[in-house]
C-alpha cells in the first residue's frame, strides 16, 4: 500500500492539477514570464523555482512560483522593487546566432562565443563596467557613468564586428537604461532590469539602442542619438522612448 508522502507525490504531478494551478498563476498580478532570459525579476529565487518545476513539473510548485510572482509586484508596486544605488545597465547578444550554431556546431559555436567574449569584455571593463553575468551568446553589465557604458557597448560592437569563424562573421546588438535595480548577492533584478532587456531585444544587428532615461543622463556631446520611433517591447513600459546611438566622433 503507498505511503502518505508517494501518494501525495503522485497527487502532485496530476497533469489536470498541475493545469489548474498554472491556469491561475497566469491571473495573477506581475511577472509571469519569471525563469525567461529576458525577465530578470527575482532572478535568484524565481530561476531556481522554475528549473525545479521544469525537471518535474508540480502543482505545489507552481503554487510557489505564484505566491513569489504576486510578491515580486507587491513589492515593485511599494517601491520595494528598485534598489538605492543608480546604474546603467547594459544587456547585448548575438543577432540570429542560433540560427547560425545549428548549422555550424558546437565546435564552431564555442570557438566563436569564445572570440566574441575576448573582443566584448575587454571594453566593457576598460569603461569601468561590471560583468554581472554571462547569458549564452550575451550578457548584463552595470555601470555608474552611462557615457561610459555608451562607449564601452559601441566599441564592443566594433570588435565583435571584426570577428570571423569560418568565413562568419556575428552581429552584437545592445541596449542601455539607467535606473535604480535591486542587487541580491551578485546579481540585479527589478522593472529596470527588464527594461533593459527589451531595449536590447529591440535593436538591430551592429546596434545600440538607449533608453530616454539614460539619454537625459548625458552631456549631448558623448554621442549621436537618433529617436526611433517605432518600438514596442512586450514587457516594457508602453511610454517607453528610444534613441539609436552612434558615436560622435
Amino acid at each position: 500500500m503507498p505511503s502518505w508522502r508517494e501518494r501525495l507525490q503522485a497527487l502532485d504531478g496530476q497533469p489536470n492539477l498541475i493545469k489548474a494551478a498554472q491556469f491561475l498563476r497566469n491571473r495573477l498580478p506581475g511577472d509571469k514570464e519569471l525563469g525567461d532570459p529576458l525577465s530578470m525579476s527575482g532572478t535568484v529565487v524565481g530561476r531556481r523555482l522554475t528549473a525545479v518545476a521544469a525537471e518535474r513539473p508540480s502543482a505545489l510548485r507552481e503554487v510557489g512560483l505564484s505566491a513569489f510572482q504576486v510578491w515580486q509586484s507587491v513589492s515593485e508596486a511599494q517601491g520595494r522593487g528598485h534598489g538605492h544605488a543608480e546604474k546603467t545597465i547594459l544587456f547585448t547578444d548575438l543577432v540570429e546566432f542560433s540560427d547560425w550554431a545549428l548549422e555550424a556546431g558546437d565546435t564552431q559555436s564555442l570557438d566563436l562565443l569564445r572570440k566574441v567574449g575576448k573582443a566584448a569584455e575587454p571594453p566593457i571593463t576598460d569603461c569601468d563596467g561590471e560583468i554581472v553575468k554571462r547569458l549564452g551568446d550575451g550578457l548584463m553589465a552595470v555601470f555608474a557613468d552611462p557615457a561610459q557604458a555608451i562607449e564601452a557597448a559601441l566599441e564592443a560592437i566594433d570588435a565583435v564586428s571584426k570577428v570571423k569563424v569560418s568565413g562568419y562573421t556575428p552581429q552584437m546588438r545592445a541596449g542601455l537604461h539607467v535606473g535604480t535595480p535591486r542587487k541580491l548577492g551578485g546579481d540585479y533584478f527589478g522593472v529596470d532590469v527588464n527594461t533593459a532587456a527589451r531595449v536590447a531585444e529591440a535593436a538591430g544587428a551592429n546596434q545600440l539602442l538607449v533608453s530616454e532615461a539614460a539619454k537625459e543622463k548625458l552631456d549631448g556631446g558623448e554621442v549621436k542619438l537618433r529617436r526611433r520611433l517605432r518600438f514596442k517591447a512586450k514587457g516594457a513600459p508602453r511610454d517607453l522612448k528610444v534613441y539609436a546611438a552612434q558615436s560622435s566622433d
